[in-house]
């Protein structure tokens, strides 16, 4: 008898041990299943941040150069397409600035400044407020230091 409680409890004992691997062994599967969501996650939610960095970068730069090309066109003597080129240039100059606050609100914030000295320089290009300098010359120093901060932006995330 005493033989046969002995095997027993060594047979409750494998039986737990048994129970018990198995248990840790599933919640190890489980935990690692749940980092690799988390991981999977974190991917895609960066690869959609990213997406929308590159969109406001792109928008920007679209609304750079249309305001680019309304300094070009500004008319050296008012004539009657005055009230057109003006309602134009408000209207280019508006969707800059909104690009310009995209950028700010989605972009690395090293981005910010450049953005806002690039869209800057082409308000004073589009509203003539650049003396004797050549509009390509008044931008090309802030189009590069924007160019060369969104580079380094994207390449961060």
């Amino acid at each position: 008898m005493a033989g046969e409680l002995w095997g027993s409890m060594f047979s409750l004992a494998g039986v737990v041990l048994g129970g018990a691997l198995t248990a840790f062994t599933q919640r190890a599967a489980q935990r690692s299943a749940d980092e690799a969501e988390e991981r999977r996650q974190s991917a895609a939610t960066a690869d959609a941040r990213r997406a929308e960095q590159v969109q406001a970068i792109q928008e920007f730069l679209a609304c750079a150069q249309l305001a680019e090309r309304a300094a070009y066109a500004r008319p050296e003597v008012w004539g009657a397409d005055e009230d057109g080129w003006m309602t134009g240039a408000q209207e280019v100059m508006t969707k800059l600035w909104t690009a310009d606050r995209a950028v700010a609100l989605l972009c690395d914030p090293a981005l910010e400044a450049p953005a806002r000295a690039y869209g800057h320089a082409l308000n004073q290009a589009v509203w003539r407020e650049i003396g004797d300098v050549q509009i390509n010359e008044h931008l090309e120093e802030h189009k590069n230091a924007f160019m060369i901060a969104a580079r380094a932006s994207l390449a961060r995330t």
